[in-house]
Formats: structure tokens, sequence, C-alpha cells
């Protein structure tokens, strides 16, 4: 099932199931795949692709506001974004963890012949070519310059 009609089913269920804050959750993603079917191009449909790359700019802006509400202090506000983080993170591919990313970090630096700091866009291209939805970002920027600088 794509992943636009995956969101709609479960919106349909927590309505169902009078679930307030999943549907209110759901409704914000399914309200981001109308402004981009909108905003992007004149289609009628979204590819999951595309849909997952709406879903981690969403999952992101979640932990960017929950650093700065724990920031602030204000636990009410840092539960309710971490609820609608999880509600997010149920869609979104798991991430390869730290061992996996330093093999693929090692076959992408070897791949493009690297040899010095200033390869590493050269090398996270290729990671992103062969990893994109896989691929914790920030894990594999730190690996390749630990990579590229020892």
């Amino acid at each position: 099932m794509a992943i636009v009609e995956e969101v709609t089913a479960e919106i349909k269920a927590a309505m169902r199931g009078k679930q307030k804050e999943r549907l209110a959750a759901l409704r914000m993603v399914r309200a981001a795949f109308i402004e981009a079917l909108k905003t992007e191009r004149d289609s009628d449909e979204l590819s999951d692709e595309e849909a997952l790359g709406i879903i981690k700019r969403l999952a992101k802006q979640r932990r960017d506001s929950i650093v700065a509400y724990e920031a602030g202090g204000r636990q009410d506000l840092v539960d309710a974004e971490a609820a609608e983080l999880a509600i997010l993170e149920e869609f979104l591919p798991s991430l390869a963890d730290e061992a996996t990313t330093r093999q693929w970090v090692a076959d992408a630096v070897s791949q493009v012949g690297a040899s010095g700091m200033g390869d590493m866009g050269k090398v996270m291209g290729a990671l992103m070519a062969g990893h994109k939805a896989e691929l914790d970002g920030k894990l594999a920027s730190r690996l390749v310059r630990e990579a590229l600088a020892g």
C-alpha cells in the first residue's frame, strides 16, 4: 500500500477509535501531502519517496521542537511533540546502525577515490545515492569526516 493511502487508512481508523491525538497528527501529515501536491506540481499523486521526504521533514521539525521546548522547560509541549514524533516514525523506515553506516562510508570513500576533506561532498553524494532512505545524515556526516581526516 502506498504511504499516502496508508496515512488515509490510519486517519479512518483513528476516527473510528476516537483517538484524538493520533487523528490530529495524521491529519497534519495529510495536510502536508496536500500542500506538496498544490505547490510542487499539478499532479494528483505523490510517490512514496516524496511522501517519505515530507514525513522525514515533519519528524525533523518535531525533534528540533523537542530540543527547544526542553531548553525552555516546557515539558507539556515536549510530551505533545514526542507523541507526534512517535506517530510519524511509524511511517519511516528504520535507519541503519553505526556499524552498517561505517561500512557504507568505507565503500563510498573507496568508490569515489576520496583522499581528503575536499572530497566530502563526493562521498556524501555517493552515500545518499545508494542509501538515502535508510541513512542517518548526521551520523553519516560524522563518519565521513572521521574517515577522511584519518
